[in-house]
């Protein structure tokens, strides 16, 4: 136990996670990822046992607990062989309800964020665009005001939870001319009229739903916005911060994971007459991508700590997140390949988790534009200031 982060508490909170999973969660797990679908039941009894309400308010049903217990929440889902499983969880938890509690008003607190830490409303950001990608200034997706209402236009694309979902939480421009100054975010129900969404079809995160979603003049109250009006551009660069370090606690925990399970593998592994891990070249790479990982896994909690303490670190969330999904996918990479032929076969965990490692660098902002938004920031002395409600 790591007593610097980690309080007997927390440790305490692990064991029961791992329980819970290993008992609910992973005797369902190869069927998810056949079908591509995870059933309704298992999020209502992740709501039920208090996993989606960690760090949310009490007065929602939430258990209002530090970040570190995201930490463990990660770590763990990690480490039951489907990150499209553990994808579905954490974009619901900290996505979706992340907005909802930072920007909803009390309504929309009540009636949607209540529910969804219970379980029984499933939640989806729908900010990436089919033109745009990373580039969420450049949006197209359009809300018009008319009368009380906001008719919305346009489409999302490679949304987690985009077909589940029963409320999106949703990007438009509100005054286009305006650039990234004419961003607005609005909370929309997902069975609305003009509502079309299309599973897609990927490589990895297989028991993940990764939607494209179109709106055809979908027509929402006005109070659905949320927050102000044209601030949703820096709404959602602040909560990139949180959504960075996720993927970066992602990435550490599931090279982690793969290491532990190769390191195990070789030492049961014979040829020419004693176990591959006695061998120096195969030893010196497994330690190499051992110490990397710690590297990151180090940084990463750092980082937290201070996220945790209400500071403002873009900066080194999109760090963490850069380094750590390239480190996941070099040691897991090579983990594949310790295990040879096997380490290509579906009946182990390698094959899966090399395909799952894989969108680590490129969702929640390419690899490519983190390592412009640092440039911005480390050569060019650009800042990043947190939005003001």
């Amino acid at each position: 136990m790591d007593s610097k982060y980690f309080t007997e508490e927390h440790e305490m909170f692990r064991k029961s996670f791992k329980d819970f999973l290993r008992v609910e969660v992973v005797p369902h797990i190869e069927k998810w990822e056949k079908t591509g679908t995870i059933e309704r039941f298992i999020w209502k009894k992740f709501g039920e046992m208090g996993f989606f309400g960690l760090t949310y308010p009490e007065a929602y049903g939430g258990l209002n607990l530090d970040l570190f217990y995201t930490v463990i929440f990660l770590e763990e889902l990690q480490k039951i062989k489907s990150s499209g499983f553990a994808a579905a969880m954490w974009a619901h938890s900290y996505l979706a309800m992340t907005h909802l509690n930072a920007e909803g008003d009390e309504r929309i607190k009540q009636e949607y964020l209540a529910a969804s830490i219970s379980g029984d409303k499933i939640g989806a950001l729908c900010i990436s665009e089919p033109f745009g990608g990373s580039d969420v200034a450049g949006m197209r997706t359009t809300a018009v005001k008319s009368g009380d209402k906001y008719v919305i236009n346009g489409s999302k694309t490679f949304i987690t939870n985009g077909v589940y979902a029963d409320y999106y939480v949703v990007a438009a421009k509100t005054n286009p001319e305006l650039g990234n100054k004419g961003i607005s975010i609005f909370l929309m129900d997902a069975n609305l009229k003009g509502v079309n969404a299309t599973k897609l079809d990927k490589l990895g995160w297989r028991a993940s739903d990764t939607a494209e979603i179109s709106f055809d003049n979908v027509e929402i109250p006005a109070e659905n916005l949320m927050g102000e009006e044209g601030k949703g551009f820096a709404y959602i660069m602040q909560h990139f911060a949180l959504e960075r370090l996720i993927m970066a606690v992602n990435a550490h925990a599931r090279a982690e994971f793969a290491i532990e399970y190769t390191i195990d593998y070789m030492s049961q592994r014979q040829a020419f007459g004693t176990s591959i891990d006695k061998f120096q070249a195969l030893r010196h790479t497994m330690v190499n991508h051992a110490t990397e990982v710690e590297h990151c896994k180090i940084f990463n909690y750092a980082a937290v700590e201070r996220l945790n303490k209400g500071e403002y670190v873009v900066k080194e969330a999109t760090m963490a997140k850069l380094k750590s999904t390239k480190v996941a996918d070099e040691a897991i990479y090579d983990c594949l390949q310790m295990l040879g032929g096997y380490g290509y076969m579906e009946e182990y965990p390698l094959a899966r988790l090399f395909r799952d490692s894989r969108l680590g660098p490129i969702g929640g902002g390419t690899s490519e534009i983190l390592r412009e938004i640092l440039s911005k920031m480390i050569i060019d002395k650009r800042s990043y200031e947190p939005a003001v409600k």
